[in-house]
């Protein structure tokens, strides 16, 4: 049996690719080899952060109170996604620690490791997060071991990246209980080409993403992206290079239409942002953890960028968004 907690704003991709290769897993299998149900906190339908909302089957009292053992988990997994930092649920957070206790697997989808991470569970454990919440997860938990791989199965925590990285996951459990046979049928049906393993990136490579085929400007990003607390200055790269100062500045200004240290900037300044909307750090503990030494300089750059406040876009962005509605005809 497999529970499915349903956080509100959780991810449907995430959701929909662990539970679809389930489904497949029992077609293709001489019986019914997975059960699963989904819960929430009252038994109330969830709405994703798609707008949908999902109907479950029970609400956590009733799963923690059945005396009968039908509904006891193998695995319990925490499916989440956004706005999962401000998420606090003590019932929740409790029935997690009891299971475990008890010999359950537990895990997280998408930004479930966060919910571990609250409830205590991931001291010790390997752990995977989506990259777009590592850097509020790092400086939230920053003794945990997280990982920016696809997925992590640490003994009997499993926890996974979100998006397609829960078909990879579940189709490595499909794997060690059922075989490769099965698995590979699964994959024709869901017309993927292969399972990813743990460890492949969740993000594409940096050439990809910026579309340079230089080698060495690649390579002084990465150490830009690598030294956002503690910014490199520009001779410190043009050591590590071996490149002038004037040489980087033609790099930079012929392949991305800006100066190195303007780009240096809007890095850590997209790192900024994410942690105000990620985490519940004091603007000047942002700040510092991006480089700034003060928190006046720090805003006055990122309202240049973003045309707001560091708190005025973090105060808007906690405000909820309606899904769109769809013109009557």
């Amino acid at each position: 049996m497999i529970l499915f907690f349903l956080v509100p704003n959780f991810s449907m991709i995430a959701f929909a690719t662990a539970i679809e290769p389930l489904r497949l897993a029992n077609r293709f299998h001489t019986t019914q080899a997975y059960e699963w149900r989904l819960i929430s906190i009252d038994g109330a339908p969830v709405k994703a952060s798609n707008g949908l909302s999902i109907n479950v089957d029970m609400s956590l009292a009733e799963v923690v109170n059945d005396r009968s053992g039908i509904f006891k988990p193998d695995i319990a997994l925490v499916c989440s996604g956004l706005t999962i930092e401000q998420y606090q649920e003590p019932k929740l957070f409790a029935w997690l620690r009891h299971i475990h206790g008890h010999g359950v697997t537990v895990g997280g989808l998408c930004t479930g490791a966060w919910v571990l991470a609250e409830v205590g569970l991931l001291e010790k454990y390997r752990c995977a997060i989506h990259w777009e919440n590592l850097p509020g997860f790092t400086e939230k938990f920053p003794n945990i071991d997280v990982h920016s791989s696809l997925f992590e199965m640490d003994r009997n925590i499993y926890t996974c990246a979100g998006g397609t990285a829960s078909l990879d996951m579940m189709l490595h459990i499909i794997s060690g209980q059922l075989g490769d046979a099965i698995v590979t049928k699964v994959c024709e049906q869901c017309l993927a080409d292969k399972v990813r393993n743990a460890d492949d990136r969740q993000r594409l490579p940096l050439r990809a993403r910026r579309t340079l085929n230089n080698k060495k400007l690649l390579f002084i990003i990465e150490q830009m992206e690598a030294n956002i607390s503690e910014p490199l200055q520009l001779e410190e790269i043009s050591a590590l290079t071996n490149l002038s100062r004037r040489h980087i500045e033609r790099m930079f200004r012929q392949y991305l239409g800006q100066s190195p240290a303007r780009f240096y900037l809007e890095l850590r300044l997209e790192y900024a942002h994410h942690l105000l909307m990620q985490s519940d750090l004091h603007i000047i503990d942002v700040a510092v953890a991006c480089g700034f030494v003060s928190a006046s300089h720090f805003s006055k750059c990122y309202r240049n960028l973003y045309q707001l406040s560091p708190r005025a876009d973090r105060i808007a962005a906690a405000v909820p968004m309606e899904a769109p509605q769809l013109a009557a005809h």
